[in-house]
Protein backbone atom coordinates (compact mmCIF):
# COMPACT_ATOMS: atom_id res chain seq x y z
CA UNK A 1 0.00 0.00 0.00
CA UNK A 2 1.26 3.27 -0.71
CA UNK A 3 1.40 6.21 1.92
CA UNK A 4 1.80 9.31 1.74
CA UNK A 5 3.25 11.91 5.05
CA UNK A 6 2.83 15.04 4.50
CA UNK A 7 5.32 16.85 6.74
CA UNK A 8 9.08 16.44 7.17
CA UNK A 9 9.95 17.35 10.40
CA UNK A 10 10.76 14.47 13.43
CA UNK A 11 6.84 13.17 13.62
CA UNK A 12 6.89 12.93 9.70
CA UNK A 13 10.19 10.82 9.56
CA UNK A 14 9.42 8.83 12.13
CA UNK A 15 6.39 7.89 10.80
CA UNK A 16 7.47 7.06 7.13
CA UNK A 17 10.62 5.26 9.13
CA UNK A 18 8.07 2.66 10.84
CA UNK A 19 5.16 3.07 7.77
CA UNK A 20 8.29 1.73 5.74
CA UNK A 21 9.32 -1.46 8.45
CA UNK A 22 5.88 -2.58 8.18
CA UNK A 23 6.26 -2.72 4.49
CA UNK A 24 4.16 0.12 2.80
CA UNK A 25 5.66 2.65 0.07
CA UNK A 26 6.15 5.54 1.45
CA UNK A 27 6.49 8.80 0.32
CA UNK A 28 7.30 12.24 2.19
CA UNK A 29 6.40 15.75 1.26
CA UNK A 30 7.45 19.23 2.82
CA UNK A 31 8.13 22.25 2.33
CA UNK A 32 11.37 22.60 3.21
CA UNK A 33 14.73 22.04 1.56
CA UNK A 34 15.52 19.02 3.92
CA UNK A 35 14.63 17.05 6.83
CA UNK A 36 13.34 18.88 9.98
CA UNK A 37 13.88 22.27 9.79
CA UNK A 38 11.27 23.71 10.92
CA UNK A 39 10.05 23.14 14.73
CA UNK A 40 12.17 20.19 15.49
CA UNK A 41 14.78 22.47 14.93
CA UNK A 42 16.18 24.14 17.20
CA UNK A 43 13.88 22.57 19.89
CA UNK A 44 15.10 22.18 23.52
CA UNK A 45 17.04 18.55 22.88
CA UNK A 46 14.93 16.82 25.64
CA UNK A 47 13.67 12.91 25.68
CA UNK A 48 11.83 13.56 28.55
CA UNK A 49 8.88 10.90 29.07
CA UNK A 50 8.90 11.60 33.23
CA UNK A 51 8.26 15.26 32.45
CA UNK A 52 5.28 14.29 30.16
CA UNK A 53 3.01 16.73 31.65
CA UNK A 54 0.17 18.81 30.16
CA UNK A 55 0.39 22.52 30.44
CA UNK A 56 -3.50 22.67 31.31
CA UNK A 57 -2.90 22.15 35.38
CA UNK A 58 -4.63 23.22 38.24
CA UNK A 59 -3.17 26.81 38.97
CA UNK A 60 -2.33 27.64 35.76
CA UNK A 61 -4.96 30.18 35.26
CA UNK A 62 -3.95 32.19 38.23
CA UNK A 63 -0.17 31.92 37.78
CA UNK A 64 -1.16 32.81 34.13
CA UNK A 65 -2.30 36.42 35.66
CA UNK A 66 0.98 36.64 37.20
CA UNK A 67 3.01 36.23 34.71
CA UNK A 68 0.66 38.81 32.60
CA UNK A 69 2.87 41.06 34.84
CA UNK A 70 6.17 39.47 34.95
CA UNK A 71 9.64 40.65 33.10
CA UNK A 72 10.65 37.37 32.54
CA UNK A 73 7.26 35.34 32.12
CA UNK A 74 7.27 31.40 31.01
CA UNK A 75 3.88 33.12 29.14
CA UNK A 76 3.04 35.32 26.68
CA UNK A 77 -0.77 35.87 25.58
CA UNK A 78 -1.10 38.41 22.49
CA UNK A 79 -4.67 38.86 21.35
CA UNK A 80 -5.21 38.04 17.64
CA UNK A 81 -8.36 38.50 15.13
CA UNK A 82 -8.00 34.38 15.09
CA UNK A 83 -11.71 33.02 16.94
CA UNK A 84 -9.94 29.55 17.01
CA UNK A 85 -7.33 30.81 19.49
CA UNK A 86 -10.03 31.53 21.75
CA UNK A 87 -11.80 28.80 21.57
CA UNK A 88 -8.73 27.18 22.35
CA UNK A 89 -7.80 28.64 25.22
CA UNK A 90 -10.81 28.14 26.57
CA UNK A 91 -10.29 24.25 26.01
CA UNK A 92 -7.20 24.70 27.96
CA UNK A 93 -8.98 26.36 30.85
CA UNK A 94 -11.30 23.22 30.62
CA UNK A 95 -8.37 21.20 31.32
CA UNK A 96 -7.52 23.10 34.64
CA UNK A 97 -8.32 20.66 36.83
CA UNK A 98 -7.11 17.96 39.11
CA UNK A 99 -8.99 15.60 37.61
CA UNK A 100 -8.53 16.24 34.35
CA UNK A 101 -4.69 16.65 34.72
CA UNK A 102 -4.89 13.31 36.60
CA UNK A 103 -6.54 11.55 32.92
CA UNK A 104 -4.09 14.26 30.45
CA UNK A 105 -0.69 13.45 32.24
CA UNK A 106 -1.74 9.78 31.95
CA UNK A 107 -2.24 9.52 28.54
CA UNK A 108 0.53 11.26 27.64
CA UNK A 109 2.87 9.10 29.86
CA UNK A 110 1.58 5.69 28.71
CA UNK A 111 2.67 6.97 25.18
CA UNK A 112 6.06 9.13 25.99
CA UNK A 113 7.47 5.62 27.75
CA UNK A 114 6.68 3.79 25.05
CA UNK A 115 7.88 5.66 22.86
CA UNK A 116 11.18 5.53 24.81
CA UNK A 117 10.94 1.96 24.02
CA UNK A 118 10.35 2.56 21.34
CA UNK A 119 13.59 4.86 20.14
CA UNK A 120 15.74 2.34 22.30
CA UNK A 121 15.15 -0.23 19.71
CA UNK A 122 15.42 1.80 16.72
CA UNK A 123 18.85 2.65 17.68
CA UNK A 124 20.11 -1.00 18.17
CA UNK A 125 18.21 -1.57 14.80
CA UNK A 126 19.88 1.44 13.02
CA UNK A 127 22.85 2.95 15.08
CA UNK A 128 21.65 6.10 14.37
CA UNK A 129 23.92 8.91 15.87
CA UNK A 130 22.69 12.58 17.32
CA UNK A 131 24.69 13.41 20.48
CA UNK A 132 22.77 11.39 22.64
CA UNK A 133 23.11 11.27 26.22
CA UNK A 134 21.47 8.82 28.38
CA UNK A 135 22.12 10.79 32.40
CA UNK A 136 18.47 12.18 32.84
CA UNK A 137 16.45 15.00 33.78
CA UNK A 138 16.87 17.38 36.85
CA UNK A 139 13.73 19.41 37.44
CA UNK A 140 15.07 22.19 39.70
CA UNK A 141 13.15 24.08 42.57
CA UNK A 142 13.88 27.60 43.54
CA UNK A 143 11.00 28.07 46.32
CA UNK A 144 9.38 25.22 48.73
CA UNK A 145 6.49 25.73 47.71
CA UNK A 146 7.62 24.08 44.48
CA UNK A 147 9.01 21.16 45.69
CA UNK A 148 5.90 20.62 47.69
CA UNK A 149 3.65 20.41 44.86
CA UNK A 150 5.69 18.19 42.64
CA UNK A 151 4.12 15.50 45.19
CA UNK A 152 0.85 15.04 42.83
CA UNK A 153 3.41 14.40 39.76
CA UNK A 154 5.01 11.85 42.27
CA UNK A 155 1.68 9.86 42.23
CA UNK A 156 1.27 9.96 38.86
CA UNK A 157 5.24 8.67 38.27
CA UNK A 158 4.83 5.86 40.94
CA UNK A 159 1.35 4.50 38.58
CA UNK A 160 3.22 4.77 35.67
CA UNK A 161 6.16 3.06 37.21
CA UNK A 162 8.58 5.76 36.03
CA UNK A 163 11.46 5.68 38.25
CA UNK A 164 12.48 9.11 40.07
CA UNK A 165 14.70 10.77 42.83
CA UNK A 166 13.45 13.59 44.99
CA UNK A 167 17.04 15.72 45.53
CA UNK A 168 18.06 18.37 48.08
CA UNK A 169 20.17 21.15 47.81
CA UNK A 170 23.72 18.98 47.66
CA UNK A 171 21.67 16.72 45.89
CA UNK A 172 21.25 18.70 42.83
CA UNK A 173 24.89 19.85 42.59
CA UNK A 174 26.43 15.94 43.10
CA UNK A 175 24.77 15.65 39.70
CA UNK A 176 25.08 18.62 38.07
CA UNK A 177 28.43 20.21 39.21
CA UNK A 178 28.18 23.50 37.17
CA UNK A 179 25.49 24.53 40.02
CA UNK A 180 27.55 25.12 42.50
CA UNK A 181 27.95 28.69 41.78
CA UNK A 182 23.98 29.15 42.26
CA UNK A 183 23.34 26.39 44.54
CA UNK A 184 22.10 29.32 47.30
CA UNK A 185 19.26 29.77 44.47
CA UNK A 186 18.26 26.05 44.65
CA UNK A 187 15.76 24.50 47.50
CA UNK A 188 15.81 20.90 45.78
CA UNK A 189 15.25 18.88 42.43
CA UNK A 190 13.37 15.72 41.06
CA UNK A 191 15.74 13.87 39.05
CA UNK A 192 14.08 11.78 35.87
CA UNK A 193 17.00 9.03 35.37
CA UNK A 194 15.39 7.22 32.86
CA UNK A 195 15.14 10.63 30.44
CA UNK A 196 17.55 11.36 27.70
CA UNK A 197 18.74 14.55 25.45
CA UNK A 198 20.21 15.06 22.22
CA UNK A 199 20.08 17.02 19.34
CA UNK A 200 16.58 16.51 17.58
CA UNK A 201 17.77 17.59 14.10
CA UNK A 202 20.14 15.61 14.37
CA UNK A 203 18.31 12.77 14.58
CA UNK A 204 15.68 13.65 11.71
CA UNK A 205 17.83 13.93 9.42
CA UNK A 206 19.64 10.68 10.21
CA UNK A 207 16.77 8.91 10.27
CA UNK A 208 15.62 10.29 7.07
CA UNK A 209 18.37 9.09 5.30
CA UNK A 210 17.58 5.68 7.02
CA UNK A 211 14.11 6.32 5.70
CA UNK A 212 15.84 6.91 1.94
CA UNK A 213 18.10 3.28 2.46
CA UNK A 214 15.13 1.37 2.66
CA UNK A 215 13.14 3.00 -0.06
CA UNK A 216 11.44 5.98 1.10
CA UNK A 217 11.17 8.91 -1.16
CA UNK A 218 11.11 12.44 0.18
CA UNK A 219 9.64 15.36 -2.18
CA UNK A 220 11.67 18.49 -0.43
CA UNK A 221 10.82 22.31 -1.47
CA UNK A 222 7.04 21.26 -2.07
CA UNK A 223 4.28 23.40 -1.00
CA UNK A 224 1.50 21.49 -0.18
CA UNK A 225 -1.78 23.02 -1.01
CA UNK A 226 -4.77 21.01 -0.09
CA UNK A 227 -6.53 17.72 0.24
CA UNK A 228 -8.89 16.85 -2.33
CA UNK A 229 -11.58 14.99 -1.03
CA UNK A 230 -15.21 13.68 -1.73
CA UNK A 231 -16.80 13.59 1.85
CA UNK A 232 -15.98 9.85 2.28
CA UNK A 233 -11.96 9.79 1.18
CA UNK A 234 -8.87 11.86 0.14
CA UNK A 235 -8.86 11.46 -3.34
CA UNK A 236 -5.14 13.58 -3.96
CA UNK A 237 -3.13 16.27 -2.46
CA UNK A 238 -2.63 19.39 -4.48
CA UNK A 239 0.91 20.49 -4.64
CA UNK A 240 3.24 22.73 -6.24
CA UNK A 241 4.31 19.80 -8.14
CA UNK A 242 0.51 18.72 -9.29
CA UNK A 243 -1.55 16.28 -7.43
CA UNK A 244 -0.29 13.21 -5.70
CA UNK A 245 -1.94 10.25 -4.92
CA UNK A 246 -1.95 7.74 -2.57
CA UNK A 247 -3.42 4.70 -1.02
CA UNK A 248 -3.85 6.60 2.41
CA UNK A 249 -2.78 9.49 3.79
CA UNK A 250 -0.73 10.81 6.75
CA UNK A 251 -0.75 14.64 8.32
CA UNK A 252 1.74 15.48 10.31
CA UNK A 253 2.93 19.01 9.94
CA UNK A 254 2.49 19.83 12.95
CA UNK A 255 0.21 23.74 13.90
CA UNK A 256 -0.48 23.83 10.01
CA UNK A 257 -2.14 20.59 10.27
CA UNK A 258 -5.88 22.30 11.30
CA UNK A 259 -5.45 24.42 7.98
CA UNK A 260 -5.78 21.53 5.81
CA UNK A 261 -8.39 19.86 8.02
CA UNK A 262 -10.66 22.92 8.02
CA UNK A 263 -12.29 22.98 4.38
CA UNK A 264 -13.44 19.27 4.98
CA UNK A 265 -14.87 20.57 7.86
CA UNK A 266 -13.07 18.16 10.57
CA UNK A 267 -11.97 20.44 13.69
CA UNK A 268 -8.32 19.74 15.11
CA UNK A 269 -8.03 21.84 18.10
CA UNK A 270 -4.04 22.30 17.99
CA UNK A 271 -2.34 26.22 17.93
CA UNK A 272 0.96 26.65 17.24
CA UNK A 273 2.94 27.80 20.60
CA UNK A 274 5.39 29.63 20.15
CA UNK A 275 8.78 28.93 21.83
CA UNK A 276 12.44 30.29 21.35
CA UNK A 277 15.92 28.66 21.81
CA UNK A 278 19.88 29.57 22.22
CA UNK A 279 22.51 27.05 21.01
CA UNK A 280 26.11 28.55 23.11
CA UNK A 281 29.24 26.84 22.57
CA UNK A 282 30.65 25.72 25.77
CA UNK A 283 32.60 27.90 27.51
CA UNK A 284 33.92 25.13 30.31
CA UNK A 285 33.09 21.46 30.02
CA UNK A 286 33.22 21.26 34.23
CA UNK A 287 30.91 23.90 34.74
CA UNK A 288 27.98 23.37 31.70
CA UNK A 289 25.30 21.06 32.44
CA UNK A 290 25.58 17.22 32.26
CA UNK A 291 22.53 16.64 30.93
CA UNK A 292 19.11 18.52 31.14
CA UNK A 293 18.41 20.91 33.59
CA UNK A 294 14.75 22.12 33.87
CA UNK A 295 14.17 25.61 35.48
CA UNK A 296 10.47 24.92 37.09
CA UNK A 297 10.27 28.70 37.78
CA UNK A 298 10.58 29.91 34.06
CA UNK A 299 9.71 26.71 32.41
CA UNK A 300 13.30 26.84 30.50
CA UNK A 301 15.58 24.27 29.65
CA UNK A 302 19.16 23.68 29.24
CA UNK A 303 20.32 21.06 27.72
CA UNK A 304 23.98 19.34 26.89
CA UNK A 305 25.10 18.50 23.43
CA UNK A 306 28.50 17.48 22.66
CA UNK A 307 30.43 20.87 22.60
CA UNK A 308 26.88 23.67 22.61
CA UNK A 309 24.05 23.84 25.31
CA UNK A 310 20.84 24.65 23.71
CA UNK A 311 18.50 26.63 25.98
CA UNK A 312 14.59 26.20 24.97
CA UNK A 313 11.55 27.67 26.65
CA UNK A 314 8.94 30.23 26.15
CA UNK A 315 5.29 29.80 25.13
CA UNK A 316 3.62 32.50 23.35
CA UNK A 317 -0.15 32.68 22.37
CA UNK A 318 0.66 34.99 19.06
CA UNK A 319 -0.40 32.93 15.78
CA UNK A 320 1.77 32.21 13.44
CA UNK A 321 4.08 35.32 13.96
CA UNK A 322 7.60 34.00 13.58
CA UNK A 323 9.47 37.51 14.85
CA UNK A 324 12.43 37.18 17.24
CA UNK A 325 12.02 39.00 20.34
CA UNK A 326 14.34 40.41 22.31
CA UNK A 327 12.97 39.83 25.41
CA UNK A 328 12.96 36.47 24.90
CA UNK A 329 15.98 35.91 24.60
CA UNK A 330 16.91 37.97 27.46
CA UNK A 331 14.72 35.59 29.75
CA UNK A 332 16.76 32.49 27.88
CA UNK A 333 20.62 34.35 28.68
CA UNK A 334 19.07 35.82 32.17
CA UNK A 335 18.35 31.94 33.09
CA UNK A 336 21.31 30.50 32.11
CA UNK A 337 24.02 32.80 33.28
CA UNK A 338 21.65 32.75 36.54
CA UNK A 339 22.19 28.74 36.82
CA UNK A 340 25.49 27.89 35.06
CA UNK A 341 27.15 31.80 35.15
CA UNK A 342 30.80 29.41 33.59
CA UNK A 343 29.16 27.05 31.04
CA UNK A 344 28.79 28.75 28.11
CA UNK A 345 29.65 31.78 25.83
CA UNK A 346 26.49 33.88 25.69
CA UNK A 347 28.09 36.21 23.21
CA UNK A 348 27.96 33.66 20.57
CA UNK A 349 25.12 32.03 20.39
CA UNK A 350 22.44 31.48 18.11
CA UNK A 351 18.70 32.38 18.52
CA UNK A 352 15.46 30.79 16.72
CA UNK A 353 12.16 30.34 17.34
CA UNK A 354 9.34 28.02 15.91
CA UNK A 355 5.94 26.62 16.44
CA UNK A 356 4.96 23.62 18.94
CA UNK A 357 1.35 22.25 17.86
CA UNK A 358 -0.41 22.20 20.96
CA UNK A 359 -3.50 20.64 21.67
CA UNK A 360 -5.64 21.76 24.99
CA UNK A 361 -5.20 18.83 26.79
CA UNK A 362 -1.34 18.09 26.12
CA UNK A 363 -1.91 14.84 24.38
CA UNK A 364 -1.47 14.57 20.69
CA UNK A 365 -4.08 13.17 18.22
CA UNK A 366 -2.72 9.77 16.43
CA UNK A 367 -4.82 7.94 14.62
CA UNK A 368 -8.43 8.25 11.76
CA UNK A 369 -10.46 10.52 10.79
CA UNK A 370 -13.50 10.56 9.38
CA UNK A 371 -11.90 10.18 5.93
CA UNK A 372 -12.07 6.82 5.66
CA UNK A 373 -8.05 6.81 4.14
CA UNK A 374 -6.96 10.43 6.31
CA UNK A 375 -4.99 9.49 9.61
CA UNK A 376 -3.20 12.47 11.90
CA UNK A 377 0.20 12.73 13.37
CA UNK A 378 -0.17 15.85 15.38
CA UNK A 379 -0.27 18.25 18.09
CA UNK A 380 2.64 16.86 20.25
CA UNK A 381 3.16 20.29 21.71
CA UNK A 382 6.41 20.84 23.61
CA UNK A 383 6.65 16.95 23.59
CA UNK A 384 7.42 16.14 19.46
CA UNK A 385 10.54 14.07 19.74
CA UNK A 386 9.75 12.49 23.07
CA UNK A 387 6.64 11.12 21.65
CA UNK A 388 8.22 11.12 18.37
CA UNK A 389 9.39 7.12 17.79
CA UNK A 390 5.85 5.59 19.63
CA UNK A 391 3.86 8.24 17.88
CA UNK A 392 5.20 6.80 14.89
CA UNK A 393 4.90 3.11 15.42
CA UNK A 394 0.89 3.65 16.89
CA UNK A 395 0.51 5.30 13.75
CA UNK A 396 2.35 2.34 11.27
CA UNK A 397 -0.10 0.17 13.42
CA UNK A 398 -3.23 1.44 12.82
CA UNK A 399 -2.85 2.49 9.38
CA UNK A 400 -1.92 -1.30 8.23
CA UNK A 401 -5.01 -2.53 10.68
CA UNK A 402 -2.57 -3.97 13.23
CA UNK A 403 -3.22 -4.05 16.84
CA UNK A 404 -0.95 -1.39 18.55
CA UNK A 405 0.72 -2.44 21.75
CA UNK A 406 -0.72 0.00 23.68
CA UNK A 407 -3.79 1.06 24.26
CA UNK A 408 -5.06 4.03 22.37
CA UNK A 409 -7.96 5.26 24.38
CA UNK A 410 -8.07 8.75 24.40
CA UNK A 411 -4.88 9.44 22.12
CA UNK A 412 -7.73 9.58 18.77
CA UNK A 413 -9.66 12.40 17.45
CA UNK A 414 -12.83 11.28 18.72
CA UNK A 415 -12.37 12.75 22.54
CA UNK A 416 -13.14 16.09 20.73
CA UNK A 417 -15.78 15.58 18.82
CA UNK A 418 -19.33 14.34 20.30
CA UNK A 419 -20.28 13.67 16.59
CA UNK A 420 -21.67 10.41 16.07
CA UNK A 421 -21.27 9.20 12.60
CA UNK A 422 -17.31 10.83 13.11
CA UNK A 423 -16.57 8.88 16.45
CA UNK A 424 -17.99 5.80 15.28
CA UNK A 425 -15.85 5.85 12.01
CA UNK A 426 -12.74 6.75 14.20
CA UNK A 427 -13.61 4.04 16.99
CA UNK A 428 -13.93 1.59 14.09
CA UNK A 429 -10.52 2.39 12.67
CA UNK A 430 -8.73 2.33 16.05
CA UNK A 431 -10.02 -0.93 17.14
CA UNK A 432 -8.92 -2.23 13.96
Amino acid sequence: MHVLVLGGGVIGVTSAWYLARAGHQVSVVDRQPGAGLETSFGNAGMISPGYSSPWAAPGVPVKALKWMMARHAPLAISPTADPHQYRWMMQMLGNCTQARYAVNKGRMMRLAEYSRDCLMQLRRDTGVEYEHREKGTLQLFRSQQQLDAVSKDIQVLENCGVPYQLLDRSGCVAREPGLRPSAEKIVGGLLLPNDETGDCHLFTTALAEKCREIGVTFHYGCDIHRLLDDREQILGVATSRGVMTADRYVLALGSYTPQLLKPMGIELPVYPVKGYSLTLPVASDAMAPVSTVMDETYKVAMTRFADRIRVGGMAELTGFDASLQGKRRATLEMVVSDLFPDGGRLEDATFWTGFRPMTPDGTPVVGATSRRNLYLNSGHGTLGWTMSCGSGQLLADLVSDHKPAISTEGLGLNRYHQNREIRRHVDTASAH
